[in-house]
């Protein structure tokens, strides 16, 4: 009988502590929502009641004993901001997650991989950015993971593999770079990377997949994609016999072909005058060669090779020696490419010196280049000229530009330092810059197809093939010269893609935000602020600004804004930017983003009056069409917004420094503009569509001064 009470008891004592466990595990996972309810801005279609049980909340499914949540499906509710940590993952028994079509942001939190009983992740048409972390691969048990149309970067980690049950991947319409790892999942059924910024080879266990899944990346190539060709190959194929040839001075053999030279012409960008000392250069060299004299006296780490990051120019586009960048490092000097922190790259300086590379421009602190290492990582290389600060000074600047880390900024990377040479390495953002987008004319490209006879007078040996090569130039440039100089030389190019209103303030907003953490965050003045330098990523809204910071290494011998028309009265004198310098030039931005004219474009009515001026004079005449770009003029119901932004402008390019507000008030009264314009979907609210009516644009009130 004793033993029979004795036994019940224990059973009722197992009872309790099973109920209490479920209990425990109901609150921990209602306190995980409500958390994640609470920091993070939804709109109000959420309603969850924090004294019911969460199993009867909107969304939220629990198991059949009501003792857990198991799926939470929060699909279009208009979540806003990053997914904050240590929330989500107190749902340690969620096994489907969907917060797909909102507008969530910032970096995917680590702790999710938490969650081992995870089966489908959906995340898909969000904003999330930064890499897709390796944690990513604890989640054993996923079968369906979605992260398309955000604004993932960086390498897709090879950790995936670890995701052995995984039956679809869904990557596509983001920024991934690099090359494909190698994922060899035999269940998985559907695979999709299309629209990033890929390339190299396609791994043979992602072969079977159709070229749809393929589509839209940088460089892909491989079944089901055509055959990879080396765009550069090094060294040279090897001939019939199986004789690797030999890098050496002499290539007779290897020919460039027509794809090639036009695409280094078009990447080369280079102007008439530039190709013609390269020319120059070229045949003294020769002949110095010939004559069996070193081209500059050897250095203990060796002969200078000429390349992309080398030599006395800057206009090469290809590396292929270590040597290349000024002759490599002096035995004593040994300088290493210093990364920062939590960096993306794992690759050293011989990497980055063997490195494919072409110019991207050259701009007023040096010369980028577009670098493709061996394993496919792609960076742009900043070459700087007149660096006029010490070695320690330099890293100092370095390290406080190293600690920036925002959205709307383009990281650093990494830095070089030497006693001839001075390098950044920042992020690739292959959708160009505002400048580009907003003035694409057919003089760019006609600029790169003059630089193309010098690419050919530079593959060529011996006297007479450069003699021959010399009077091709000579004719082809003049050709060339007529066409792209003639009457029907456009200025804004046919067939191009207008930017419209919407899309124009929001690159406006993101560089904005992105000079007013500079200038509030990181303390740091921008010093050159232009629309060169805000590059863009697919989405707008994370447009990033770029070469910030730099002016300190020039000192006072150079203006720290060589490009006319952004710099702002008292920069000119001090030469010294500031934080109302950088207000001055964003203004100008805004200018240029309305007009659709460069700040530093010779027709604004007089020779040489800057874009301000000739706004202020057309505003105190009186208020016309004339002051907008052309292009906005077939948009409608923006009128207003267009005054707004225009006044906005106007109080920034003020000559009194104390008048202009400061950026973050700008960022306020952007912000203002942009939601006025958008809906609760993030759409305009009117239409704006050219095609739908009205011949005529905004018509602007008459006597108005902003």
């Amino acid at each position: 009988m004793g033993g029979l009470r004795r036994a019940l008891l224990v059973s009722f004592l197992l009872l309790c502590c099973l109920g209490a466990g479920v209990l425990s595990d109901l609150a921990q996972d209602k306190a995980g929502l409500l958390a994640f309810l609470d920091r993070t801005p939804h709109e109000n279609r959420i309603q969850w009641n924090a004294s019911a049980s969460p199993c009867d909340w909107t969304g939220v499914s629990c198991d059949a004993n009501r003792s857990q949540v198991i799926a939470l499906r929060l699909p279009g509710v208009g979540l806003v901001g990053p997914i904050p940590p240590n929330t989500l993952s107190r749902v340690s028994g969620l096994r489907v997650l969907s917060l797909r079509a909102n507008r969530l942001s910032g970096p995917l939190p680590v702790d999710l991989s938490g969650l081992s009983f995870l089966r489908s992740l959906y995340l898909q048409g969000n904003r999330l950015s930064g890499e897709l972390p390796a944690a990513v691969g604890r989640l054993t048990r996923l079968t369906r993971l979605d992260l398309s149309a955000n604004n993932f970067t960086g390498t897709i980690p090879f950790a995936l593999n670890n995701l052995t049950r995984l039956t679809g991947l869904f990557l596509e319409d983001n920024g991934f770079s690099g090359s494909l790892p190698s994922i060899d999942i035999p269940g998985m059924n559907d695979f999709n990377v299309s629209n990033n910024q890929l390339n190299g080879s396609i791994p043979s266990p992602l072969q079977r997949f159709p070229p749809s899944s393929f589509a839209g990346n940088l460089d892909l190539c491989g079944g089901p994609l055509a055959p990879c060709s080396p765009f550069f190959p090094s060294p040279a194929p090897a001939p019939e016999g199986g004789e690797t040839p030999v890098q050496g001075p002499v290539r007779k053999k290897r020919k460039l072909s027509t794809a090639a030279i036009v695409a280094i012409s078009v990447g080369a960008g280079v102007v008439l005058l530039l190709a013609l000392l390269l020319c120059l250069i070229c045949l003294a060299y020769r002949r110095r060669r010939r004559d069996g004299q070193p081209v500059k006296p050897p250095k203990a780490g060796g002969p200078a090779v000429p390349g992309s990051l080398s030599g006395p120019t800057e206009t090469a586009t290809t590396s292929s020696s270590k040597d290349d960048v000024g002759g490599g490092p002096a035995e004593g000097e040994k300088n290493k490419l210093v990364f920062f922190e939590n960096g993306l790259y794992s690759f050293d300086l011989e990497d980055l010196l063997r490195a494919s590379a072409e110019v991207l421009g050259k701009g007023s602190v040096g010369t980028s280049y577009k670098a493709v290492l061996e394993e496919g990582t792609t960076v742009v290389v900043k070459r700087l000229k007149d660096v006029a600060v010490p070695k320690r000074d330099f890293e100092l600047q370095m390290e406080a530009l190293g600690k920036g880390k925002h959205e709307n900024v383009v990281p650093l990377r990494a830095f070089y330092f030497s006693k001839d040479e001075k390098l950044l390495v920042y992020d690739y953002l292959s959708a160009g810059s505002l400048s580009a987008l907003l003035h694409v004319h057919s003089g760019l490209v006609c600029s790169s197809l003059l630089f193309s006879p010098v690419l050919l007078l530079l593959r060529c040996d011996g006297a007479a093939p450069l003699m021959l090569a010399s009077l091709c130039c000579v004719v082809l440039w003049g050709w060339l010269s007529r066409f792209c100089h003639g009457p029907g030389a456009g200025s804004r190019g046919s067939g191009r893609t207008p930017l419209d209103w919407d899309n124009r303030m929001r690159i406006a907003l993101a560089a904005g935000r992105g000079l007013a953490y500079l200038h509030t965050v990181a303390k740091l003045v921008h010093g050159n602020v232009k629309a060169s330098n805000v590059l863009l990523r697919p989405d707008p809204d994370a447009a990033a600004v770029s070469d910030y910071g730099l002016s300190p290494l020039f000192g006072t011998a150079a203006p720290p804004n060589r490009v006319a028309g952004y710099r702002a009265p008292e920069v000119l004198e001090t030469r010294r930017p500031t934080f109302k310098s950088d207000v001055y030039s964003f203004g100008v931005l805004l200018l240029e983003l309305l007009t659709g004219k460069a700040p530093n474009q010779a027709s604004l009515g007089e020779e040489g009056i800057d874009l301000p001026r000739w706004v202020q004079s057309v505003v105190r005449e009186e208020w016309t069409a004339e002051v907008f770009d052309v292009e906005l003029m077939r948009y409608q119901n923006i009128e207003e917004e267009m005054v707004q932004v225009l006044q906005m402008a106007m109080a920034c390019v003020q000559n009194v420094p104390d008048a202009r507000p400061e950026i973050q008030e700008v960022v306020r009264m952007l912000e203002d503009v942009v939601n006025r314009g958008e809906g609760d979907d993030g759409l305009r609210q009117s239409s704006d569509d050219p095609s739908k009516g009205g011949s005529g644009g905004p018509t602007p009130p008459a006597a108005t001064t902003p």
